[in-house]
């Protein structure tokens, strides 16, 4: 039985979301494109992303003199546990009222309710 990494805290999933939308990085340009959100030091995401690896959440690649972090699993994975989470926690396990509270929370936009309509339909069709 595999273990499923520990779910990530706030700042890891900021780093994360720089992995999945960039590709593996280094440091520094982790450390930039969080700067252009809000003042972020060099040596504060140098220790999240040592954390991070011990943690789990990325692998590190020390072949080159800068090292290279990428996520260990994809973001739709990442986001599965924690809705999982989220649903057991505090909805009971009741999808219906996670997805009622989320739709009722904030608006969701035009492209999206068509995305969740095809969803629904897929899963009443039995291809999900």
């Amino acid at each position: 039985m595999t273990k499923e990494p520990p779910r990530p805290t706030q700042s890891e999933l900021e780093i994360l979301a720089v992995l999945w939308d960039a590709g593996p990085a280094t440091v520094r340009e982790v450390q930039h494109e969080l700067e252009a959100r809000r003042p972020t030091g060099y040596t504060t995401v140098l220790k999240l992303l040592q954390i991070m690896t011990e943690k789990g959440l990325v692998r590190r690649d020390e072949r080159e003199r800068a090292h290279r972090y990428a996520p260990k699993l994809p973001r739709e994975k990442t986001e599965q546990q924690i809705v999982g989470d989220l649903l057991d926690r505090a909805f009971g396990g009741s999808s219906s009222r996670l997805v009622m509270r989320a739709l009722s929370s904030r608006r969701a936009s035009p492209e999206e309710l068509e995305r969740i309509r095809e969803l629904l339909n897929e899963i009443e069709e039995g291809k999900e």
